[in-house]
């Protein structure tokens, strides 16, 4: 009996877990968003961190974190986001694709380059940090240090 319970809990989580999310969003940050007070992290992506300093092409510094949340809230603006959970992280955020106008918001942070490829969890947006890369886009216009290794202190 005790079995079935869990078993009938495991699967009324998982279930949940798996409705998408739809409504405004708030950017938390270039790669996590919150809707209806959930917490969402972009799949596949990661962003500079907030206090995240960056060098443009004429080497000079700038808050590449704040400019990568200020590019995702523009780019959303009043659009209605609807997530499709994949995931919940070590923090509790539900790992998501988010699309917003019909386009996947996560690609297009990275084509943007504004985020890059979270290679460590996915390769789904290899292709579209490439095309940043060699477009020089957002953060490839510059020198920057990949987010993880960010926030693992090489800063």
């Amino acid at each position: 009996m005790r079995f079935f319970v869990f078993f009938s809990f495991l699967l009324a989580s998982l279930s949940a877990q798996a409705q998408p999310i739809a409504g405004q969003a708030s950017v938390i940050d270039g790669d996590t968003i919150e809707i209806a007070g959930t917490r969402i992290r972009l799949h596949g992506i990661d962003a500079p961190e907030s206090g995240q300093i960056c060098q443009d092409a004429r080497e000079r510094n700038y808050r590449c974190g704040q400019q990568a949340a200020f590019a995702l809230a523009d780019w959303i603006g009043r659009a209605t986001v609807s997530c499709e959970p994949r995931d919940t992280d070590r923090y509790g955020r539900v790992v998501a694709v988010c699309r917003a106008r019909g386009q996947d918001m996560n690609q297009w942070m990275v084509r943007a380059g504004w985020a890059i490829a979270y290679r460590e969890y996915s390769q789904e947006y290899v292709p579209d940090e490439l095309t940043a890369r060699r477009a020089r886009a957002g953060l490839w216009d510059g020198t920057f240090v990949p987010p993880s290794e960010w926030r693992r202190g090489r800063r």
